[in-house]
C-alpha cells in the first residue's frame, strides 16, 4: 500500500504542475498584448518628443530670421546681394568668369559620324553603343 500512496503523490504534483503551468500560460497570453502597445506607444511617444524638439528649434530659427526681416538695413543689403538692387547714383559692376572650356566645343565620333538624315532613334542607337565602348 505504499508503494500506492507514493505513485499517488507523484500524479498529484504532475497535475498541479501540469495546472500551474497552463494558468502561467494563459496569463502570458493575456497579457502580451497590452504589454505590446505599452512599449508601442512608449516609442511613439519618444518620437512625437524629438519631433517636437526639432519643430520648436526651426520655429524659433524662423522668429530669428522675421525679426532680422523687419530691419530696414538688412532689407537693403538683401536687395543689393540677391537682386542686384543699387541706390540712385550708384554703379554696379558684376564681375563675370570670362575662361572658356574646351569640353563644349568638342564633338565626339558618334556625333561626328551620324548624319542628319538618319530618325532619331538610329542616332541614340549608335551613340548608345558607342559609349558602351
Amino acid at each position: 500500500m505504499a508503494r500506492r500512496q507514493l505513485q499517488f503523490r507523484r500524479r498529484r504534483t504532475s497535475n498541479r504542475v501540469l495546472a500551474l503551468s497552463a494558468i502561467l500560460f494563459i496569463l502570458a497570453l493575456t497579457i502580451a498584448p497590452p504589454v505590446k502597445h505599452y512599449f508601442t506607444q512608449r516609442a511613439q511617444i519618444s518620437a512625437l518628443k524629438s519631433q517636437l524638439s526639432a519643430d520648436n528649434a526651426a520655429l524659433q530659427k524662423a522668429r530669428q530670421e522675421l525679426s532680422l526681416w523687419k530691419d530696414p538695413d538688412f532689407i537693403k543689403s538683401q536687395a543689393r546681394e540677391r537682386l542686384h538692387f543699387v541706390l540712385p547714383g550708384e554703379r554696379q559692376y558684376i564681375v563675370i568668369d570670362n575662361s572658356t572650356t574646351d569640353s563644349n566645343n568638342t564633338t565626339t565620333k558618334v556625333a561626328s559620324a551620324l548624319t542628319d538624315g538618319q530618325p532619331w532613334y538610329a542616332r541614340l542607337i549608335a551613340s548608345i553603343s558607342e559609349t558602351g565602348n
